[in-house]
């Protein structure tokens, strides 16, 4: 509602509904070596924060205080105030940091390192490494159960998902799953992970338990060959009902019944469309694409793409954080 075409229409939604929340978008752009930073009321980017070399994950950290950027040629995490965009500190991350994903405790954060074949984790009120955790062929993709007890880590090369044991750091379970998987999600209550294959063209539906594979959802959208569908992000609302997922070249965002698995509608949204990120209230979700260098925003209730951001170059990673 906060993005909608005509000013007039703004205000009057605005006025039925109540003050909207404030929030601020980070946007990480891999080849401007730069996060553009969003002002959620005026959908429009306020500031541009130049950091390391070929920025990619990027999340929030110490309660909303600090950014974290993987900065993958600098080999290390750039860590930034989220008020005043100054930079902090580096924390030690491996080799080629790409996705990261903190545990649920805010201190522990597991760092997938592409080149290296590990996952790095660090605490973050030492600011040190604390293991590093030998897993298959290119590591991508980083997932968190909700109760903190195990990780999930991708191979892109080796195709499976890794789950790791938080406590000893060690892989406990190895799932095989379809070729170049890029992403996990766990639903809310720890039910299931969703792990996507850029290549596979699909989405594997892991059972954490079993560590076996329940479900396999793929995609068509009419007038595109199959080799174009290369699904990448995904995002789960809170309740576990509605699942979303980042098509690459297709320029297209799924909308998946989670409960059922069956694809709903695809959302045309601009050019190799990459990550996912839900606003703080999941009103919104906001869709990173590479090649024409904007953000779409998507309204999640009316499921349709309310508005454009240009960003800088090449966006990736994408968090919000409510003001």
């Amino acid at each position: 509602m906060r993005a909608i075409l005509c000013a007039a229409s703004l205000l009057a939604l605005t006025a039925s509904a109540g003050q909207a929340m404030a929030y601020t978008i980070f946007v990480s752009n891999e080849k401007g070596n730069s996060v553009s930073v969003i002002d959620s009321e005026t959908m429009e980017v306020t500031d541009t924060i130049d950091v390391g070399q070929r920025p990619r994950g990027i999340t929030v950290a110490e309660e909303g205080t600090h950014l974290l950027v993987a900065v993958g040629d600098d080999d290390t995490v750039e860590v930034y105030d989220t008020k005043t965009h100054e930079r902090l500190y580096t924390l030690p991350s491996g080799p080629d940091p790409e996705l990261f994903v903190l545990h649920p405790d805010g201190n522990h954060l597991y760092i997938a390192n592409e080149d290296d074949n590990l996952v790095t984790v660090v605490d973050l009120k030492s600011r040190s490494m604390v293991s590093e955790i030998p897993v298959g062929v290119e590591p991508e993709g980083m997932g968190v159960s909700p109760d903190g007890k195990f990780i999930v880590n991708t191979s892109e090369t080796t195709n499976m998902a890794h789950f790791i044991d938080t406590e000893s750091h060690e892989i406990v379970g190895n799932v095989l799953v379809d070729q170049r998987p890029r992403f996990a999600e766990f639903k809310a209550d720890g039910s299931e992970v969703w792990v996507s294959s850029e290549i596979g063209g699909s989405v594997s539906i892991i059972d954490p338990i079993k560590h076996e594979v329940t479900h396999k959802i793929t995609f068509e959208v009419p007038g595109l060959r199959p080799e174009a569908i290369q699904p990448v992000g995904v995002r789960i609302t809170k309740d576990g009902s509605t699942a979303f997922v980042a098509l690459g070249p297709a320029n297209r965002v799924a909308v998946v019944d989670a409960a059922t698995y069956e694809v709903t509608d695809y959302l045309l949204v601009g050019q190799r469309v990459w990550q996912l990120g839900f606003s703080p209230d999941e009103d919104m979700i906001f869709a990173t694409n590479g090649v024409s260098n904007d953000v779409s925003v998507i309204d999640v209730a009316a499921r349709e793409v309310v508005n454009t951001i240009p960003v800088g170059e090449f966006p990736w990673g994408v968090v919000t954080l409510a003001d």
